[in-house]
């Protein structure tokens, strides 16, 4: 194999793909990229067996070829090559030769033979979703993915397709975090991809305006983006009934500017660590959320105005969780709808439903 890249376009293609490659692995392969020289091209891939990224850049081919390199070890190499161009070079002992302008590394590499291929996803269901879009949805909804594997399906998010619609839904436990969009098909069908594997897409989402497709079928789940090719497992298990979980009724609603709630949180926070863990008592009346917090390090009372509408009450939360969902929520305005002291509660948009976070309440001593 005998190439010769653009610099920018390898780093680029290199670090994207990686992505997708173990940083620690008992098999070496997995550990590396597989280079595929051909005629005007590079294909580059990244596989961990759970989730795989490949790309094409131009490249001057001058002789074809495959190998496997390591990811790390080459995106080094090429990031700190003093030239506009990259040759790689490969001979019969697998040996890869890396140079630019004076550099020249020669480095092992790993039969083209020994590299997993990627799964062919057969086609069922071919989907299409502006990148603006999905990047949103995900970011609205990947802080209440669980991060334990408890229970393994929670693990990722749930894909709700129906009625010309994409629900979006992560559950942890504690938190439920909902976007709703409209989506042009006739589908129904469910499905539930890994969390890395959507933390990874929201990374090459680029470009608001273009199109993603997707594939779905038992299995698997691909993604086409801007050139890149995103192959997954989906999760497969009983993910909670997320319409079950949410209450339909509520007692008390609070309308309350996100940013004044977000800061006053975090200004309660302040003696919260760690090592001092301690919820968050929030009480509404009279137009005026109060916040307060209580630690061996002392004591904290802050207040916001707010409009309510229902019953007085007054509840405790985790901190982290109440300001992952107002942070997520990304409007200027929330509507907090809450049943009780002990029922979760809603927060959702002054107006539509594109999006629904639920917190759970924990208990708070009386400590006054």
């Amino acid at each position: 194999m005998k190439i010769i890249c653009q610099k920018d376009l390898l780093v680029e293609a290199v670090s994207n793909v990686s992505r997708a490659v173990c940083s620690k692995s008992p098999i070496p392969a997995l550990e590396g990229i597989l280079l595929k020289a051909q005629e005007g091209q590079l294909v580059l891939t990244g596989y961990d067996l759970e989730l795989g990224i490949a790309t094409t850049i131009e490249s001057k081919t001058e002789q074809p070829g495959e190998l496997a390199l390591s990811a790390k070890l080459l995106l080094d190499i090429i990031r700190r090559i003093p030239a506009e161009t990259v040759s790689i070079l490969s001979d019969e002992k697998n040996l890869a030769t890396i140079s630019g302008g004076a550099s020249e590394f020669t480095i092992p590499g790993i039969v083209a033979e020994e590299y997993p291929e990627l799964p062919n996803v057969e086609q069922k269901s071919d989907l299409m979703i502006k990148q603006g879009v999905l990047k949103s949805m995900i970011d609205q909804t990947l802080f209440a993915v669980a991060t334990t594997d408890s229970k393994p399906v929670h693990t990722g998010s749930l894909f709700d397709i129906k009625d010309s619609s994409v629900t979006l839904v992560s559950v942890d436990g504690y938190r439920l975090a909902l976007r709703r969009e409209p989506l042009v098909t006739d589908l129904t069908t469910r499905f539930i991809v890994p969390g890395k594997t959507l933390s990874e897409i929201a990374k090459l989402l680029r470009n608001e305006d273009e199109d993603v497709f997707f594939i779905v079928s038992q299995r698997h789940i691909a993604f086409q983006i801007s050139g890149y090719y995103v192959v997954s497992r989906l999760l497969e298990g009983d993910f909670l009934d997320y319409n079950a979980a949410i209450p339909k009724v509520s007692k008390t609603t609070v309308k309350v500017n996100t940013r004044s709630l977000t800061e006053s949180v975090e200004r309660t926070s302040l003696l919260i660590s760690d090592r001092l863990r301690s919820p968050i008592r929030l009480a509404v009346a009279d137009h005026k959320m109060q916040l307060s917090c209580s630690t061996t390090m002392g004591k904290a009372h802050d207040e916001v105005d707010c409009e309510v509408s229902g019953e007085a009450v007054s509840m405790g939360f985790n901190n982290k969780y109440l300001l992952d969902a107002l942070k997520a929520s990304d409007c200027d305005m929330v509507k907090l709808e809450i049943n009780g002291a002990l029922s979760p509660m809603r927060m959702i948009p002054l107006e539509g439903d594109s999006f629904l976070f639920l917190v759970l309440p924990v208990r708070v001593k009386n400590d006054d």
